[in-house]
């Protein structure tokens, strides 16, 4: 079949190349002409494992292209993907459809013959009926039917979850249009992988829902993370004892410093505004927010109570920058709070991300950046592990204290053993577990 995504961004450029790899001829349409050029000459402007390979791979065997003029691409394709940027948008958090509505009149004026338009951005409920009187106010007699067709995808592990999804949704009443989506999605169906049709109002908001409900696991055991610190009780093991239980599931029960990306923070503010709107609000939702924001800000009183009260004059090594591991993705970022925190209570902060920086820089120009943890942590005062990057897993303990000016450790992804951190003579510090005193430093 023959696909056009508009969009290059993370969701457009997986989508567009993964369709590509089962076998359809795909075009990526993107106004930004350098972002273009720089895909056709093999760059790939986002991190992503696996994806340059596989972009390479479509377009060496012609199924997949880059252009920035969509009127050419339109006609010949049986579906049109609309895969931009929503935004938040400012002042009210909802959010912003312009790109959306943009897209689909650029669209409307270039059908000819039947087309499926797509929904792949994440939309608020109701935006596929407007899109669906956008085009059919702009092209009357226009052949064609609007799906939603959300994205369930995971930054670090994107094109595993598009080619071996828990479930593909999509919302469309024509039977048309489902089998259209049935025919992109074919290769999937030799895998037995559920496909979900529903309405587009409900495909709308199990987007939102299922994003929404993972926020509040991770913002759930957080905040027993906090309770556990309070008791003497561990958050690791508490996360075990209740994901063992079939009901609840292991995933996002990892405690931390609060959850940032693309998706979590937009997506549940989103969906607070559109219930607002509606007049059923999501109190739960609504609190998530509330308190992971305040959990960000709080991660930096953290990291100056375990320096004793106040970080003044201190040199802070930072390891991990974006907002998770196999990413360069900082928005939202939990550092984004934590690291200008430090720095207005007169730290000196010195930071390494394998993937991060170069969008680091540009968020953060008071730090400086070092071309590997070591260098971070030469001379510092204290290491916060902020994210969980595999090269952070296996530290060097021994090469940490004798560079540190001091063991002091504060890990707020709870990767290392406190016990083991305090007999290797580290003042440790984590998130849900006990701080266990050091021992007396090794000989």
């Amino acid at each position: 079949m023959r696909v056009a995504m508009i969009g290059t961004g993370y969701v457009g450029l997986v989508s567009g190349a993964c369709f590509s790899d089962f076998g359809h001829q795909v075009v990526c349409v993107d106004k930004d002409a350098r972002k273009i050029d720089r895909l056709k000459a093999g760059e790939i402007p986002i991190f992503e494992p696996g994806l340059e390979d596989l972009v390479a791979e479509n377009v060496k065997a012609g199924r997949l292209s880059f252009t920035t003029e969509l009127a050419p691409v339109v006609p010949d394709a049986d579906a049109v993907f609309i895969a931009v940027g929503t935004p938040s948008r400012r002042g009210d958090g909802f959010a912003d459809l312009s790109y959306v509505y943009a897209a689909a009149e650029e669209i409307a004026s270039a059908l000819a013959g039947y087309t499926v338009i797509v929904t792949k951005s994440t939309v608020p409920v109701g935006t596929g009926r407007e899109v669906e009187r956008i085009v059919r106010a702009r092209a009357p007699k226009a052949e064609f039917d609007i799906a939603s067709n959300p994205e369930f995808l995971r930054e670090g592990s994107a094109i595993e979850d598009f080619k071996r999804p828990d479930r593909v949704v999509v919302g469309t009443e024509s039977e048309r249009a489902r089998g259209v989506m049935r025919e992109l999605y074919r290769p999937l169906y030799l895998n037995e992988t559920p496909v979900l049709f529903t309405s587009r109002e409900t495909s709308e908001l199990i987007k939102y829902a299922a994003n929404a409900f993972l926020a509040t696991k991770i913002t759930f055991i957080n905040e027993m993370a906090d309770l556990c610190e309070a008791v003497g009780a561990d958050v690791k093991d508490v996360s075990r004892g209740i994901g063992l239980d079939g009901r609840i599931g292991r995933k996002f029960l990892h405690a931390g410093p609060g959850y940032g990306g693309s998706c979590f923070p937009k997506d549940t503010i989103a969906l607070v505004r559109t219930a607002q709107e509606a007049g059923a609000p999501t109190r739960i939702v609504e609190a998530v927010v509330s308190i992971n924001d305040d959990r960000k800000k709080r991660m930096a009183d953290k990291i100056v109570s375990a320096c004793g009260g106040s970080v003044k004059g201190m040199t802070i090594a930072i390891l991990g920058l974006t907002f998770k591991p196999n990413t360069d993705d900082m928005r939202d970022a939990p550092s984004l709070d934590i690291i200008p925190a430090l720095i207005a209570a007169g730290a000196h902060v010195r930071a390494f991300d394998p993937e991060g920086m170069n969008e680091a820089r540009k968020l953060l120009p008071d730090v400086t950046y070092c071309n590997d943890g070591y260098e971070a942590i030469r001379g510092a005062d204290a290491v916060v592990l902020l994210t969980e990057w595999n090269e952070f897993r296996a530290l060097d303990l021994d090469r940490l204290k004798a560079e540190m000016a001091r063991p002091l450790m504060i890990d707020l992804r709870s990767v290392y053993n406190p016990a083991e951190m305090a007999a290797e003579g580290f003042d440790y510090h984590c998130v849900g577990r006990a701080h266990v005193p050091p021992a007396t430093r090794k000989a």
